[in-house]
């Protein structure tokens, strides 16, 4: 009997708001804590289609092997025709993404708001 991961709710929780698939993490996203949502991850970025939204608002620390788990989400989404937009205000977070250049392929945008709009945008239903 196969288990179907569970999402680690120290790091993560998942809700859908307005058609959108929504993972905010939370806390330290370093290596300990990417090896328990990356099966998660996985799980939910496998749905073709899919509508993410990850959420980076709650998280305080942000390190490479959270730079590896959205670059694989984001890869894993585009390749079954769905669509990856990320939430992110915290300045060092940010910064961390400039200067790896994931800025570039997975723009971060301040709010939820503007990450729905983007994809409906995206998808003509605006």
């Amino acid at each position: 009997m196969r288990r179907e991961p569970v999402p680690p709710a120290r790091y993560l929780s998942v809700y859908e708001d307005r058609g959108h698939t929504v993972l905010e993490l939370r806390g330290e996203i370093d290596i300990a804590s990417a090896a328990r949502i990356g099966p998660f991850l996985d799980r939910v970025t496998d749905r073709p289609g899919i509508r993410l939204v990850v959420d980076l608002r709650p998280v305080e620390f942000f390190d490479c092997s959270g730079l590896r788990l959205l670059y694989r989400a984001r890869v894993r989404v585009l390749e079954r025709g769905g669509q990856l937009h990320l939430v992110c205000t915290h300045p060092l977070t940010l910064r961390v993404f400039r200067v790896t250049g994931l800025a570039r392929l997975l723009p971060p945008l301040p709010s939820l708001d503007e990450a729905v709009a983007r994809s409906e945008a995206a998808s003509g239903s605006l």
